[in-house]
């Protein structure tokens, strides 16, 4: 059984940063690509950023470019979040893709497994 496990959210103020982990249980995390994905209230869960099983590649949503950054190490998946602004408030979820293309996964469609998601809330 695989089990994703995100932590790291919380409250923050405008231009603050915060930094969530992903921690893969069942399986090593290098066996899937990865990626974040947040919803809003009202909304749809969106794509944030995402990273490829080899790790050579990465994809991120154009309203996070250059804040956010997507990284792995053997054991964890992180989403390093800077110069945060109020509409980045949402639940922010990790998801994992078993497929084994070395593409972003971009799309919900996509991801196999999920995570039970963090709150992240920026003040404004």
């Amino acid at each position: 059984q695989v089990q994703l496990v995100e932590s790291g959210g919380g409250l923050v103020q405008a231009g603050g940063s915060l930094r969530l982990s992903c921690v893969v249980f069942g399986r090593t995390v290098s066996s899937y690509a990865m990626g974040w994905f947040r919803q809003a209230p009202g909304k749809e869960r969106e794509f944030v950023g995402g990273i490829s099983r080899n790790c050579y590649n990465t994809a991120y949503a154009d309203s996070v470019k250059g804040r956010f950054t997507i990284s792995r190490d053997n054991a964890k998946v992180y989403l390093q979040m800077n110069s945060l602004k109020p509409e980045d408030t949402a639940i922010y979820y990790c998801a994992a893709d078993s497929s084994p293309r070395y593409s972003v996964p971009v799309t919900t469609t996509s991801m196999d497994y999920w995570g039970q998601g963090t709150q992240v809330t920026v003040s404004s």
